[in-house]
């Protein structure tokens, strides 16, 4: 049997009844003794500030109308209570028929967490003070430099780059750099 190991998967609802399948979803996990198998549902939302007749109102938006993110482990039981909570229609990744379904990659979580602006994402890096990394996106992406920092509170490194000439320090976020291999 493989190694069941905690992962994310998406899960779809009904448009609209995100937050209420989470609330669902959370009192299931509490009365069916699941915490061991269910550890975090994240619906990705982004609370914005509208002017509306000069006033301030604060507005959630559903980055992804109709899907949760869901850490689970994968056993038959943890699926069988996630898959027949009430406003759930399935998981993405899974060809139906009783199929499990296939995780997202940390990556793709990563990016989606980066987008929600929360902090607690999971990076391990390959590189270290020294390296020389190339920069993947921004303003710098193609650029390289050295690694003169690491700052893993706040998942940035400071990188020097040659800048008109002149070696300045930059930070930029981990998920941006790639080592370059010698």
């Amino acid at each position: 049997m493989a190694e069941l190991k905690k992962e994310w998967y998406v899960v779809n609802t009904y448009a609209g009844q995100e937050n209420r399948v989470k609330q669902n979803l959370e009192r299931r996990i509490q009365t069916m003794g699941l915490e061991d198998y269910l550890f975090d549902i994240v619906v990705a939302e982004k609370t914005e500030i509208e002017y509306k007749n000069g006033k301030p109102v604060e507005k959630t938006h559903n980055l992804f109308s109709g899907y949760l993110l869901v850490q689970m482990i994968m056993s038959d039981e943890a699926w069988y209570v996630v898959r027949n909570t009430p406003g759930v229609t399935g998981f993405i990744g899974s060809s139906g028929k009783g199929a499990k379904p296939f995780p997202v990659s940390q990556e793709e979580v990563d990016n989606v967490f980066r987008q929600l602006g929360r902090k607690d994402i999971n990076i391990v890096v390959d590189f270290e003070v020294g390296d020389t990394v190339e920069i993947l996106s921004g303003a710098f992406e193609g650029s390289e430099g050295t690694i003169q920092e690491m700052h893993d509170d706040k998942k940035e490194a400071t990188v020097m780059l040659i800048l008109f000439g002149r070696e300045t320090p930059t930070d930029i976020a981990y998920v941006d750099l790639k080592k370059v291999e010698e």
